[in-house]
């Protein structure tokens, strides 16, 4: 009998499980990840709630996944931006709806915070996760822009 899948809105003590499934989230896509730096991020964003949230998923007691959302304002939208920041199911569990109750839980809070719009990048070659954010309605925004970056 399988268990169910429980989720829940991360706190500061989930951060040690937060990490590690960052850690297999970075590794499966080939990026190096400095562990004290993620747990310092995660102590920030859920410090304070109005730079995010984060969720963790468990079948039974043991983590299968995670979702973080970023907050920002947005001139384009005209109002605060949800941003799904990191999604991540351990492959093992895929395919199970984990995926999309963490999703709904994100989407639940940016409801909640009368959110203008819920953005996410996806690479154009990731089918499974393009077609689980097009069942959340999140379409390509074909406005001819590219997305740059700089880490300071």
């Amino acid at each position: 009998m399988a268990c169910a899948v429980t989720v829940t809105r991360a706190t500061a003590a989930d951060i040690p499980e937060l990490v590690s499934l960052m850690r297999e989230f970075y590794a499966e896509s080939g990026y190096p990840l400095d562990t004290a730096w993620a747990e310092a991020s995660f102590r920030q964003l859920l410090g304070d709630g109005s730079r995010g949230a984060a969720w963790i998923a468990r079948i039974g007691d043991d983590p299968a996944g995670h979702v973080v959302l970023a907050l920002r304002h947005s001139m384009e939208f005209g109002g605060l931006a949800g941003i799904v920041d990191d999604l991540f199911v351990e492959p093992r569990h895929r395919r199970q709806g984990i995926a999309t109750a963490l999703l709904g839980a994100l989407f639940e809070e940016c409801r909640g915070l009368n959110a203008a719009a819920v953005e996410v990048e996806a690479g154009d070659t990731n089918v499974a996760a393009r077609e689980l954010y097009l069942r959340f309605g999140l379409v390509p925004n074909d406005n001819g822009r590219c997305h740059l970056a700089v880490r300071l």
